[in-house]
């Protein structure tokens, strides 16, 4: 009796192992970083602003057509508003904002992807001055006659406050008046990668 159930945990040991074996990688697709763009956009009582932040790097992992994980990182310290402002660029580059000099990098991992085909929420880890936060957005994938994938968010909301951001934050400073910033701000992503 012994004899057998050792022999039917062993066979079962050795089809648990031959099966992850078999699992099928996932196909990794690096970002092309002059293709790919992040805009931002933060609002305050009297107006808005916009720019840009250049990419560093990034990935994306498909597992056939399905993301699976993957990732990108921004570079700070090339913060550009769009009305070419630089006192404004040099703020947000400063440690009431960004705090670019301390802080070069922030970053996107992705967690979990929900959905299949084009439409998928994807939920991940953004890291802004050192402190990381889950946040989740919808986004859309698309796979481009060149054989590369393009993967787009419109519009992702971000508390700054939950990074340390607390510049003219209503939310923080009640008695600001009509002097303040809202806390969110949104950015739109577009990754262009290839495999």
């Amino acid at each position: 009796m012994k004899l057998k159930i050792t022999s039917m945990l062993l066979l079962a040991f050795v089809a648990s192992f031959a099966f992850l074996a078999f699992t099928p990688k996932a196909d990794i697709y690096t970002v092309d970083v002059t293709k790919s763009t992040i805009t931002w956009e933060g609002k305050k009582f009297a107006g808005s602003h916009k720019g840009t932040v250049d990419l560093t790097s990034g990935t994306l992992a498909f597992n056939g057509k399905k993301l699976a994980e993957g990732g990108f990182i921004a570079n700070m310290t090339t913060i550009k508003d769009a009305d070419k402002n630089g006192g404004l660029e040099n703020h947000l580059k400063a440690d009431d904002f960004f705090g670019a000099a301390k802080f070069p990098a922030a970053n996107f991992v992705i967690k979990k992807v929900d959905g299949n085909g084009a439409n998928v929420n994807v939920t991940g880890d953004l890291t802004i001055k050192g402190i990381t936060q889950s946040i989740t957005f919808p986004a859309t994938i698309t796979w481009n006659a060149d054989k590369t994938v393009t993967a787009t968010a419109d519009k992702i909301t971000i508390d700054r406050t939950k990074f340390g951001i607390q510049f003219k934050s209503k939310s923080v400073f009640a008695n600001i008046g009509d002097n303040f910033i809202y806390d969110d701000f949104t950015i739109a992503v577009k990754l262009v990668a290839k495999k």
